[in-house]
Order: C-alpha cells, then structure tokens, then sequence
C-alpha cells in the first residue's frame, strides 16, 4: 500500500496504491460490474450505466440512496464518476473517485484516487479504503473478506499520524492569536462528551483542563470556558465519529497553546481507542 493526500485546486486528494496478482481485465470487472462491486466497495450499487455521462446510483445501508455520473469509462484502463454528497453530512460535499489500472509484468497496478473537500476526514477516509482494497485483493484471490472493525480505530489514527492531521492552526485575531484545532475522532459524540466531563458541567463549574470557570454549555454540543476565550465543539463528523473543534482566542503566543492542545487532544483521541 502507498497513500498520499495532497492539496489540488483547493480541495485535499487522497491517492492510493496497490500491486495485484492480477490481469487487468480481471480486476476491470471488479471494480466495475455492480454484482463485484458487492464484495469490497462500502454501498451497493443500484444502478450504473458504464459510459461518460451515465448515471451511478449507490444504496446505502440506512435504506438512502446517492446519485453521482460516470466522468470516465476507459476499458479496462480508468473508471471514475463523481458522486454528490450524501443528503444530511454537514462535512461531506461533493466527491469524485479515480480508479486507473495500469498493467505489469504479473498483473497490474490499481491507482484509487479520491478527491473531497473536508481535510480533517481525511483519515476516516483512508482507513475505510484501505479496508475495502483489502477486501477487493481478497476477492480476486478468491480468499474470505475480513472486515477488521476492531482495528479500525487504530488504522484511522495511524493515518492521522501520516497525514498530519493532528496540528492546529493558528492566524491573528485582533491584537492577539487565535488557535484552532479540527479532529475527527473515532467515537460517538455522546461518549467523547462523556470523556469531556460534558454530563457533569454547569456554569460557573471547573472547566476541563487548566481553564478556570465553564461560561457556556450546551448539552452534546459546547463547552466553554473563560468568558468564551476556549471553546471545546462538538458535531457529528464523518461516519460514526465525533468531529472536535477546540479554539483558543486572545493569545499573546500561540506556539505553547499549540504544543499543549496538540497533546490534549492526541491524548483524548488514544483514550477513546479500544
């Protein structure tokens, strides 16, 4: 496996490798035909008509469906369609996949590329591709799928680590600096609000961490501290997971309130793996 994600046009793109054992023309029908398509992608596919400009429509498990179009349809070289964002994701917008084939000596090389718009989720993402191409090489090697939902958690924050996706950012806010932190995490929003203390804080309790007096909650939603200068958000991210935003405003020096959120954070996150 070889991934990348880059930033393209704006928008973050997400690339991944695989060498399969495979001739081209086999995997073509893989990733290509609804009825193999079952056995490794994440929805299934109710309709699809294989030419540029042909409808794709995916169905999901909660009973929804997604509608997207055929962009490319190369034999057997490149299949790519552009899906639109599922009804109801806040993060999720529009999101284009590539899958390229290119053939070598003992089978072929699979390029998956994705591009999307919401970076924090980019890991989420990775990690379920990944999960899905294991599924795929096992298909056409005729072997059991495992589906490893025990390790998922693990492999997302790997990829967190890979990608970088765990610093914050910080930009000026006045006279001072503001630092910002988006986090996918891998659990619910009701059990990390658990693991912030959310059940427990009242206004003008202790806040967590070292930050005073709560000013502000809103149930499953906000934490705030400080008269509004730290704020901990939570949302429904991407799949089942919390999306964090942590901000800290009036700032005279960033870097240390980047180093300390950075560690917080990452400390949460190991605290919700199973």
């Amino acid at each position: 496996m070889n991934e990348t994600l880059t930033t393209e046009g704006g928008r973050p793109v997400l690339r991944m490798e695989r060498t399969l054992a495979h001739p081209v023309e086999k995997v073509w029908r893989a990733v290509t035909r609804p009825a193999e398509l079952a056995h490794w992608y994440p929805f299934s596919v109710a309709e699809l008509d294989l030419q540029v400009g042909g409808k794709i429509r995916f169905a999901n498990p909660d009973g929804t469906t997604a509608d997207g179009v055929v962009t490319e349809a190369d034999r057997p070289r490149v299949f790519a369609f552009r899906q639109d964002a599922p009804a109801g994701m806040r993060y999720e917008g529009e999101t284009e996949i590539r899958i390229e084939l290119r053939p070598e000596e003992g089978g072929c090389l699979l390029v998956f590329t994705q591009v999307f718009h919401d970076r924090p989720a980019a890991a989420s993402y990775a990690s379920g591709w990944q999960v899905c191409l294991d599924a795929l090489e096992a298909t056409l090697a005729d072997r059991p799928v495992r589906r490893p939902e025990d390790n998922f958690p693990h492999l997302h924050e790997s990829y967190v680590a890979a990608f970088g996706l765990a610093e914050g950012t910080a930009e000026r806010d006045g006279d001072g600096w503001r630092v910002r932190f988006e986090r996918q995490l891998t659990r619910p929003v009701e059990e990390v609000w658990r693991r912030l203390g959310g059940p427990s804080a009242r206004v003008g309790g202790p806040a967590p961490g070292p930050y005073g007096t709560i000013s502000g909650v809103e149930d499953l939603a906000l934490l705030e501290a400080e008269d509004g200068r730290v704020r901990w958000e939570l949302s429904q991210g991407t799949g089942h997971g919390a999306r964090l935003t942590v901000t800290e405003t009036g700032l005279a020096d960033p870097a240390p309130a980047l180093a300390a959120w950075r560690d917080r954070i990452e400390a949460l996150a190991r605290d919700l793996l199973p």
